[in-house]
């Protein structure tokens, strides 16, 4: 672009807004990227450009009451400069099931996808994946799976940079007749689908890299993100833990920092920062409620390299037309 990239900020999102917020919002500003916080701030935004929005949307509010009764929250503003053209995409650390409700209000669902969809960056011993739904949408058909699928799949390609990436839906058994009826469902579209599918995957993958793309309704999705970030938290600080109890631990934990320093940042969920609310008409990427610095400068990249490599564009074009067509509402369980 002939212009820097703006990213407008909710500097009131999140359990650490606004200090948190602005601090991420520095760390990110360079000449590509020009955040624009939005906000009450009530302190220096040193430098930022910023908007007054003079509500705040917090995290335990309903989202579709919060969205209709304060139209002037720093959630709503954000969300407005990007249908306004005044901001190229919105990153906030708020309440996700709230950006949700402004996201379709605003700036709407792209022609024929009937779910948004969180498209979550994963870690894994072999490398990045991404997992979709990651929580938008507690319950699914089968057809919206196959949607999800196709914009995981585009997520894939412009963002991890995958060729032809792998598609696998998280099930209880890698058998096609094993699951509920959602996955069966599903896993008969995504065979006949044209994506790259290579059957189901098992949670115990998870942190293996079982595909490039792992799809599922948002119920599951979101229960297996916090697990893999949990998992991965407390298995560090079992094992600092561990270190600390002999001098001879001690000696071993010295030598194998550098390599768990690198295992470290490998699992760390501020690499990315965000994740991308898919199948809108702009970007959007939420973040952690408790999102440091450094995850929301990171968030704020994301956002920018979204908006460098036009994925909602591309979803828009890729998204195949048959596969429109097959989510509409019918009277048929799919």
């Amino acid at each position: 672009m002939s212009r820097p990239i703006r990213i407008a900020v909710d500097a009131m999102g999140g359990d650490n807004a606004p200090e948190a917020i602005i601090a991420g919002a520095l760390l990110a500003a360079c000449d590509e990227i020009e955040p624009i916080l939005v906000g009450r701030l009530g302190i220096d935004p040193r430098g930022l450009a910023h908007v007054v929005a003079d509500q705040v949307i917090d995290m335990h509010e309903k989202p579709s009451k919060a969205v209709r009764t304060k139209p002037r929250s720093s959630l709503v503003v954000s969300h407005r400069l990007v249908a306004d053209g005044k901001a190229d995409a919105v990153v906030s650390a708020g309440n996700t099931g709230a950006m949700l409700a402004v996201g379709m209000v605003v700036l709407r669902r792209l022609p024929g996808v009937r779910r948004p969809a969180i498209g979550v960056v994963m870690p894994s011993r072999r490398g990045p994946y991404v997992l979709i739904d990651g929580g938008a949408n507690a319950d699914a058909r089968p057809r919206h799976l196959l949607q999800f699928a196709h914009m995981g799949a585009t997520f894939a390609e412009e963002i991890l940079e995958l060729k032809h990436p792998t598609v696998r839906l998280l099930s209880i058994g890698e058998e096609a007749e094993k699951g509920n009826e959602l996955s069966i469902a599903a896993h008969k579209l995504l065979a006949a689908s044209g994506l790259n599918f290579t059957g189901n995957a098992e949670s115990r993958l998870l942190l293996e890299h079982p595909a490039d793309v792992v799809v599922c309704d948002g119920f599951t999705g979101n229960i297996a993100v916090k697990t893999v970030e949990g998992t991965a938290s407390s298995m560090f600080m079992a094992l600092r833990d561990e270190v600390e109890q002999s001098a001879v631990s001690k000696l071993g934990g010295l030598l194998l920092r550098p390599a768990l320093r690198a295992v470290r940042e490998k699992f760390n969920p501020d690499t990315y920062g965000g994740a991308y609310l898919l199948g809108l008409r702009g970007l959007a990427v939420t973040a952690h409620g408790n999102s440091s610095p450094a995850a929301i400068a990171n968030a704020i990249r994301l956002a920018a390299r979204g908006v460098e490599h036009r994925v909602v564009q591309r979803i828009a074009e890729r998204m195949p037309s048959r596969v429109v067509a097959s989510a509409r509402p019918s009277n048929s369980t799919e």
